[in-house]
């Protein structure tokens, strides 16, 4: 099977971006933007570019994730496919939640003046369980926290979903559902896929706030599963990728209009707005999010899917990035934002600190190493004998 040079791409773009995200976490100043840590140099505007990203940066990581199962189904048993998937998300969530993460509750609670200075007590005693003082760290009450990589939890459990679903999705009204869908064209595929999203949004966003915490998180989980879905049911049909790349010129236009009229909608609606006027700011909000996708898409799809010299490495170096970068960019910002560098040097040094401590550590230790490789994701050494190895398929990446 050919790679899909272009997923690969988005997937590194995205990735990297959630880098430069997370940076402006900490500047970034208004309520509904907490994080682990704040700079002194916060600023109000940085909301724009924040939500501009924020209304679609993690589904279309997960739509790319449905596209995986949709590319390994052909190489293997559910069984199988279940098996490997399971090793391949849940043994760095574990590791990564023992391991990596810890730093960032630890800076967190000397921050909040709630956790005592000195790492190996604090360690023993989070792998105990704690108990914490009340706020002491994002999830304190629970005893751990697993921050940036609750990601792989909602992927594993909407994968799991999705295989148990297989035998439906492939019989013969499921097949007849899957091509339904991707006969879509035009103005169909620019506006059907985001009604569910809009229900969901109608239904349940009041109701359960974004939590991070896999249990209880009914809005995000309905969000996210049915882009996961929409990616598996993408597949690799050459027809609905033809029509996402023809509708490029159009799906960015419209999606840059819906921001644009999203804004002014949550800025200028007031508390006791009519209904009508509510569920049409919401359907902006969930129009700009599908046609953000299928700009990406399409664009992606028309000067991305080619064999960049670069896109091998960056694709094996995804994961173990993933997995480092936020416990990196939280130990350097609270090493960093005590020495008043100012509000263009302090965010430039945390960022290439970030950048710089992910490449070290992917480079020169966790590639070489052949037991570290399977608890950031990789593959084992076999698979990577020469520098730039990689895996035969998309599908074998974190995707």
């Amino acid at each position: 099977m050919n790679r899909r040079h272009d997923i690969d791409a988005l997937r590194v773009l995205a990735f990297g971006l959630l880098i430069l995200y997370h940076a402006a976490m900490l500047y970034v100043a208004g309520d509904g933007w907490d994080f682990h840590l704040k700079s002194s140099h916060t600023a109000e505007w940085l909301q724009y570019p924040m939500l501009f990203l924020n209304r679609w940066r993690m589904e279309l990581l997960f739509l790319v994730s449905g596209l995986a199962v949709n590319f390994m189904r052909r190489r293997g048993s559910i069984g199988r496919l279940a098996g490997k998937r399971s090793l391949r998300l849940l043994l760095p969530l574990v590791f990564g939640v023992l391991v990596v993460v810890p730093i960032q509750p630890y800076v967190q609670g000397l921050s909040n003046h709630l956790v005592e200075p000195g790492f190996g007590h604090f360690l023993l005693r989070y792998w105990s369980g704690g108990p914490w003082p009340a706020g002491a760290f994002t999830g304190w009450q629970y005893g751990f926290t697993w921050n940036h990589l609750w990601y792989l939890p909602y992927l594993w459990v909407y994968t799991m979903l999705l295989l148990a679903l297989l035998p439906l999705l492939e019989s013969r009204p499921g097949q007849r559902l899957r091509n339904a869908c991707l006969k879509l064209r035009g103005v169909r595929l620019l506006l059907l896929p985001a009604l569910p999203l809009l229900l969901w949004g109608c239904l349940l966003a009041n109701r359960y706030p974004v939590t991070g915490a896999l249990w209880g998180d009914w809005y995000a989980h309905a969000i996210y599963a049915t882009v996961f879905l929409y990616g598996y049911l993408l597949g690799t049909d050459t027809g609905i990728w033809a029509e996402l790349a023809r509708l490029r010129r159009a799906s960015l236009p419209l999606a840059l209009g819906c921001f644009a009229f999203y804004l002014l909608g949550i800025e200028t609606l007031p508390d006791d707005a009519a209904l009508p006027l509510v569920l049409a700011v919401r359907a902006l909000h969930y129009l700009y999010l599908w046609s953000a996708i299928v700009a990406v898409l399409g664009w992606g799809h028309a000067y991305l899917n080619r064999p960049f010299r670069w896109l091998p490495y960056a694709r094996e170096a995804v994961y173990p990035w993933y997995v480092l970068h936020q416990s990196l960019l939280l130990l350097f910002a609270w090493q960093l934002m005590p020495l008043g560098l100012g509000p263009v040097i302090e965010p430039t040094l945390i960022v290439l600190a970030t950048v710089g401590g992910c490449a070290l550590l992917h480079e020169f230790v966790i590639r070489r190493s052949r037991w570290l490789r399977p608890l950031f994701g990789l593959d084992a050494p076999a698979r990577a004998a020469s520098p730039r190895a990689v895996p035969a398929s998309v599908a074998d990446d974190l995707a």
